[in-house]
C-alpha cells in the first residue's frame, strides 16, 4: 500500500504520526502527574499491586512486531475509547465522593479525559487516511461495573491510570512504526497475506 499512495498522503500520514507521538508523550506525562496526585489524595500506596481490572485494556501484546499498522491503530482506538468511558466513570465517582473538596484532582482527571478523547479522534483521522472504516463504538466501552466499595473504586482507578500510562507508551511506539516511510498501515506483514 505504501507504493500505491501519493507523496502527499505519505507526508500527511507521517505528520499525523508525529503529532500523535507528541500527543501521546504529553498525555503520558499528564497521566503520571495525575497518578501521583491520585495516589496521594486517595491515601494509596504507590507500590500497591492491582490485579487486572475488568474492562481495562492491557497495553502488553504478544508478537507486536507481527501486527499490521491497521491492527495497531484499531487496537489503540478500541483502548482509548474504553479509557474514555472508564475515566468518565472515575470522574463521576470522584465528584460523588469528594464533591468540590478536591477540585484540583477533578480538573486533572477531566483534562486527561479530554486528552484521551482527542487522541481517539486523532487515531480515527489516521484510519480515515488509510482508507479504513472507523469501527462503531458499540461494545467498545467497558461493561457497567458491579457496585464497588470505595476502596475497590480507588484501586480500580489506580489500575486504570497505570494502564493508561502504559498505553501512551505503546501508542507512541505504534505511531513511530506506522510513521516510518516504508510502513503504511497495510504495508506491515500480514495484512495482504493473511488467510
Amino acid at each position: 500500500m505504501a507504493a500505491a499512495e501519493g507523496p502527499s498522503a505519505a507526508l500527511r500520514r507521517r505528520d499525523l504520526c508525529s503529532r500523535g507521538i507528541r500527543l501521546a508523550g504529553k498525555m503520558r506525562a499528564d497521566v503520571v502527574d495525575l497518578l501521583d496526585a491520585y495516589v496521594e489524595q486517595q491515601g494509596l500506596d504507590a507500590s500497591a499491586s492491582v490485579a487486572a481490572v475488568e474492562g481495562v485494556p492491557v497495553a502488553a501484546v504478544e508478537r507486536w512486531d507481527e501486527q499490521t499498522g491497521t491492527q495497531r491503530l484499531l487496537e489503540n482506538l478500541a483502548a482509548y475509547r474504553a479509557f474514555r468511558a472508564l475515566l468518565a466513570q472515575m470522574l463521576e465517582e470522584q465528584r460523588e465522593q469528594l464533591g468540590e473538596a478536591d477540585a484540583g484532582l477533578g480538573r486533572a482527571l477531566a483534562a486527561v479525559l479530554l486528552q484521551v478523547s482527542a487522541f481517539a479522534y486523532h487515531l480515527e483521522e489516521l484510519l480515515r487516511l488509510e482508507s479504513r472504516g472507523i469501527p462503531g463504538e458499540e461494545g467498545d466501552g467497558p461493561p457497567p461495573p458491579p457496585r464497588l466499595s470505595l476502596f475497590e473504586q480507588k484501586l480500580r482507578g489506580l489500575g486504570v491510570l497505570r494502564e493508561l500510562a502504559q498505553w501512551a507508551v505503546r501508542s507512541a511506539r505504534d505511531l513511530r512504526q506506522l510513521g516510518k516511510p516504508s510502513s503504511a498501515a497495510g504495508a506491515a506483514p500480514g495484512l495482504a497475506e493473511s488467510p
